[in-house]
């Protein structure tokens, strides 16, 4: 048993050496990012995406410093929240697509739902009596896959979240179509960021592993970070 736990051990300040090696490059990354752009790394937010990993990965990163958390899936991240009671200044944002018959346990379990994309949803959302920061999906590429608002309906959604009392609008969000290249992703946030200045919305929550300079120099103010903190996630 005590050669278990000592191997147990060592694994443990192994993934948290690892993870604070990345950690310090992801920042390394923000930081140039932000200089290049003539902005303060302060305005950005880094947020640790912990979809698809256990309760333990969140509480390696809570103790190096991460307060920000996105997970993608309402029932994944229920499961994971008992063993994280102590990691008080955390948290947790939805970043996944998020069905009205899910809405109430989401805004039980999570403080920032960044998904919502119609004005039903917010309805949905407001009927839990608890304050709840929002932020309002867009889909800004004519892929069929991906979820979001049209430029034409933020109006009217913007109007509906603003008259729900229990919902706070932060800003907008964004996922381009994947590619390698992270050049291609540009013309997207900056499109965000055009609606964002135009409806007079503080936040951009756009950019990620690979894209995440490009999102800064457009303006990002929050930056998605998975893979280049925490490495592939495994495959279901």
């Amino acid at each position: 048993m005590e050669a278990e736990a000592c191997v147990n051990l060592l694994s443990l300040v192994h993934t948290t050496f690892v993870l604070r090696e990345k950690l310090e490059q992801v920042e390394a990354r923000i930081c140039d990012a932000a200089a290049r752009a003539g902005r303060q790394r302060s305005d950005i937010t880094l947020l640790a995406v912990t979809k698809k990993f256990p309760a333990s990965v969140i509480r390696e990163a809570y103790s190096l410093g991460l307060r920000e958390f996105g997970e993608n899936y309402v029932q994944e991240f229920d499961s994971k929240l008992g063993e994280l009671a102590d990691c008080v200044e955390a948290r947790y944002h939805l970043i996944g697509h998020l069905q009205s018959n899910k809405a109430k346990k989401a805004a039980t379990i999570f403080g920032v739902i960044q998904t919502v994309d119609t004005p039903k949803l917010a309805q949905r959302l407001e009927q839990e009596p608890r304050a709840l920061d929002v932020m309002i999906e867009m889909k800004l590429s004519p892929e069929e896959a991906k979820a979001g608002a049209s430029p034409d309906d933020l109006p009217e959604l913007i109007d509906s979240i603003r008259a729900c009392p229990h919902l706070r609008l932060l800003g907008l969000m964004t996922m381009p179509p994947w590619s390698d290249d992270p050049e291609p992703s540009r013309p997207y946030f900056a499109r965000l960021r055009e609606l964002a200045e135009k409806h007079r919305l503080p936040q951009l929550s756009m950019g990620m592993s690979h894209d995440l300079e490009v999102a800064i120099e457009e303006g990002s103010t929050m930056v998605r970070v998975g893979t280049a903190l925490f490495g592939p996630r495994r495959k279901d």
